[in-house]
């Protein structure tokens, strides 16, 4: 066996081994959807960004910059203009993922595009996902805007 393969590979196995991955996919568009508003069909309203829901509610794909990558999160609002549901979809970020649990974006439900959306006011923020919690909510309050001035 040749010598620098017989001493780097093992070591090569070791540290791909060791390496973390960070990227969390935790669901697709599609479930997201289902999800969302069960049982309802979907019409695309702008490529890939803007569905609309057959029970007359909005379904919104976005992005958001968690501290250096980004953040895949959805919006369900529903036909009243109020948010029904968020969702994480992907997060690649190697800490802040606690953005991901039910009960943090539980927060926005029921919110519009009146309501302040501001972190430390009426959402709260995440001890060590202050970036990603911030440009969260961020990211629905421009959903919600962005809603209420173009399907309202």
């Amino acid at each position: 066996m040749n010598n620098w393969l017989k001493w780097t590979a093992p070591a090569a196995a070791i540290v791909s081994a060791a390496a973390p991955a960070y990227a969390l996919q935790y669901m697709s568009v599609e479930e997201a959807q289902k999800a969302a508003f069960p049982g309802a069909s979907f019409a695309e309203v702008q490529t890939g960004r803007v569905w609309k829901a057959s029970n007359g509610g909005y379904f919104y794909y976005d992005h958001v910059v968690g501290k250096h990558l980004l953040i895949d999160y959805t919006v369900a609002i529903g036909p009243d203009g109020r948010v029904h549901r968020v969702d994480i979809l992907n997060y690649r970020e190697s800490y802040g993922g606690e953005v991901h649990d039910p009960n943090w974006l539980g927060q926005f439900v029921g919110k519009g595009s009146q309501s302040e959306l501001r972190i430390n006011s009426d959402i709260r923020n995440i001890s060590g996902a202050t970036l990603s919690s911030t440009h969260l909510t961020e990211g629905v309050k421009k959903v919600l805007t962005y809603h209420a001035s173009h399907f309202r």
